[in-house]
């Protein structure tokens, strides 16, 4: 329960079918004084805490806070880190539910003689003949399969979604009827354990670059590659006819490499770290779509096994700023396949 409104009707929910439920948050910040937690306002933060333990209350389910600040600052900060010198953009919430949620906290579940684990995400899990499918959230905008591809069969027969057959609007109406007091509390945007820039916690006095093109040719001195993101055109600041956009980060040679809107486009790209949902990786190629960022479109694609957890998608037709470091996730239709950690545009 992170004390958002969506953990705290999935816990109502239960409680209405019958389950015994047990309200867990995991701790997850920084040990810092009560002045410094009172300007965190994030997942988990001390005011989330209170949220959901009010909320456990009003229920009457018992509520526990889980110490899960070790594994949190080293799968999920200091991966965030290192993506970023490496001149990658991560999304920290897939390093937390494969490397804390649906790992250490499932693991925590059990030790609790729990049978499953029950999330806010807006996601279905549904049996079949062949084993579990992750499904798309009965409301797409809110759909969150795409953070959640690295779950397996051995998860989701434990895990449950309970407000992934509901609409937004729903869920904030059934919280407001039952008296929680998180029922119009706005859905957090940022990311959880930063406080206003990113940049303040990957720059550690890193040195100035150099802005080339495509070809080599130097443009000037840039900030330090942590302050772009590939597809990023503010902040470049040279003066030319046409904006400029970042097109590539090489951190080896520290160098941000820019050009024009047209040469964002690529037509594919090489995925690691490949997961998929049914654990069975395919035999041959296959079409399905993709989408390489959270709140992207789709698009059809080719998926190619490469083997040692590699693929190579092919798009139909172009997609702008394939970013390494981002996600790469299949779909079939409302199945989400599986996915990967995009290693370089093509």
């Amino acid at each position: 329960m992170s004390g958002g409104v969506d953990s705290s009707v999935a816990a109502a929910l239960l409680v209405q079918e019958g389950y015994d439920v047990i309200g867990v948050t995991m701790e997850i910040w920084p040990e810092m004084s009560e002045e410094q937690m009172a300007h965190q306002g994030g997942c988990c933060s001390i005011g989330a805490v209170e949220d959901a333990r009010s909320v456990c209350t009003a229920l009457g389910i018992p509520h526990y806070v889980l110490n899960l600040r070790e594994r949190f600052h080293q799968q999920v900060i200091e991966n965030f880190r290192s993506e970023y010198l490496r001149g990658r953009t991560p999304n920290p919430c897939i390093a937390c539910n494969r490397e804390v949620k649906f790992s250490e906290l499932l693991r925590r579940a059990a030790a609790l003689d729990a049978d499953y684990l029950a999330t806010g995400h807006y996601a279905r899990v549904e049996e079949a003949e062949a084993g579990y499918r992750l499904l798309r959230a009965a409301d797409s905008r809110k759909d969150q399969t795409y953070v959640l591809w690295g779950l397996g069969q051995s998860e989701l027969r434990r895990v449950l979604f309970p407000v992934g057959h509901y609409e937004k609007p729903e869920i904030r109406k059934v919280a407001q009827s039952l008296g929680l007091r998180t029922w119009d509390k706005p859905d957090s945007q940022e990311i959880c354990f930063v406080s206003g820039d990113y940049r303040q916690l990957v720059t550690e006095a890193l040195p100035k670059g150099r802005f080339v093109d495509r070809l080599g040719q130097d443009l000037g001195e840039s900030p330090p590659i942590t302050h772009f993101t590939v597809g990023q055109r503010r902040g470049i600041g040279l003066a030319a006819e046409r904006p400029y956009y970042v097109l590539e980060l090489r951190s080896g040679e520290n160098t941000v490499v820019i050009g024009h809107r047209e040469e964002l486009d690529g037509r594919g790209c090489i995925v690691e770290d490949v997961h998929f949902v049914s654990d069975a990786w395919p035999e041959a190629a296959f079409d399905c779509t993709v989408r390489i960022r959270a709140h992207g479109r789709e698009a059809p694609a080719r998926v190619q096994p490469l083997g040692a957890g590699r693929v190579g998608v092919s798009f139909l037709e172009a997609q702008t700023a394939i970013a390494p470091g981002q996600s790469a996730v299949f779909y079939a239709g409302d199945d989400c396949l599986g996915g990967g950690i995009i290693e370089q545009a093509i």
